[in-house]
């Protein structure tokens, strides 16, 4: 399963990207307004640093406005996907766009009827919002279950992205069900590594290597690799020096 970072702070985006474990970035008009700088810079910037799929919304409702503002974001960068909202005039929107050879986020899907008419709509992501399901009182990850299950009786091929992501747990789950990609927040990012047993066993070990006095590295040693030249690891080894 892949990971997309769900943020438009690109000191953030950076930082993650030197764990390896980023796959590209979702961004939304709410994200970026609370990044406060331009949105058209802010996505180049985000495209220059992660050259995995960016997502950028488009703002318009209407069809006509959509179509205009996903070429446009789409010409901003080769890897910005557009996204659009799961509307009649949103998903007429998509096929077209699709048409136009670019790709396309489906956002704000809550329901598989949903899901349904994204796939038809040749999208290239649908993105279910689990976490605002759970505080209807449905489970969110149901219906990842389930359009995972249908895309998969009909051969259909837009991405299931796991959108509105709160917890360890959600993107757990959303690895078992089969999900494509899960878009998380960069707090839940970092829990994933956390455990307490983890911690604990690190400090007894550290401990009993501590009491031995020994040090793996002889004295003197100076490494065999040129610090200068530390790799930041981007997607399908895209790296970059810093």
């Amino acid at each position: 399963m892949k990971f997309f970072i769900d943020t438009a702070d690109k000191n953030k985006i950076m930082d993650l990207m030197s764990t390896g474990m980023i796959d590209g970035v979702t961004t939304n008009p709410s994200l970026i307004a609370k990044n406060g700088d331009d949105m058209a810079e802010t996505i180049k910037g985000i495209c220059n640093i992660q050259n995995g799929p960016v997502s950028a919304e488009v703002t318009a409702i209407d069809y006509d406005g959509m179509v205009e503002e996903g070429e446009y974001l789409a010409s901003l960068a080769d890897n910005v996907v557009v996204k659009v909202p799961l509307t009649q005039e949103g998903l007429m929107a998509c096929k077209t766009l699709a048409r136009l050879g670019i790709n396309v986020n489906v956002t704000l899907c809550f329901s598989l009827g949903q899901a349904l008419l994204a796939a038809k709509a040749d999208a290239t992501y649908i993105s279910p919002f689990v976490g605002r399901l759970d505080d209807t009182g449905e489970n969110g990850m149901e219906l990842i279950r389930d359009i995972v299950k249908m895309y998969g009786l009909h051969g259909l091929h837009t991405e299931v992205l796991v959108a509105s992501v709160r917890s360890v747990k959600h993107v757990e789950q959303a690895a078992l069900l089969g999900a494509d990609v899960c878009t998380i927040p960069p707090k839940i990012l970092l829990e994933l590594y956390e455990h307490p047993l983890t911690g604990k066993g690190l400090d007894a070990f550290m401990a009993d290597w501590a009491n031995t006095g020994q040090s793996i590295l002889p004295q003197g040693h100076r490494g065999m690799r040129d610090e200068s030249k530390r790799l930041v690891l981007g997607p399908d080894d895209g790296s970059f020096a810093i």
